[in-house]
């Protein structure tokens, strides 16, 4: 796949899912996210799943930016925060939880509630 066809990929899987964009890169975030902790073997603990998230969202983006091109370059600017925004918000949430109150999460044998 040349790197020209990714813009029609996410087309594609926009109108295929009858999902919006802002809700795929949602989903999208949040699955690779999962698949970043998985494959580092580190878990969602480390910061190293959401760094590999946040560069593939950042590296996204450039891609929109180079392919598509807006009458008005702020409002394309303020639209590629917000797909970063959306795309890392769910994952730095669990990340927090996970890091600093991993009791919410995952509750160790023998605690209250067992």
């Amino acid at each position: 796949m040349a790197i020209s066809d990714w813009y029609q990929v996410k087309l594609f899987l926009e109108h295929a899912s009858g999902v919006s964009m802002d809700a795929l890169h949602v989903i999208a975030g949040f699955i690779i996210f999962m698949l970043a902790g998985m494959f580092s073997k580190r878990g969602l603990a480390s910061p190293l799943p959401l760094l590999a998230l946040l560069l593939l969202e950042v590296a996204n983006e450039a891609y929109d930016l180079h392919v598509e091109r807006w009458p008005e370059p702020s409002m394309q600017y303020g639209e590629g925060i917000k797909d970063i925004v959306l795309t890392i918000l769910l994952p730095t949430l669990v990340f927090a939880v996970a890091r600093w109150k991993p009791g919410l999460v995952i509750r160790r044998l023998g605690s209250p509630g067992d």
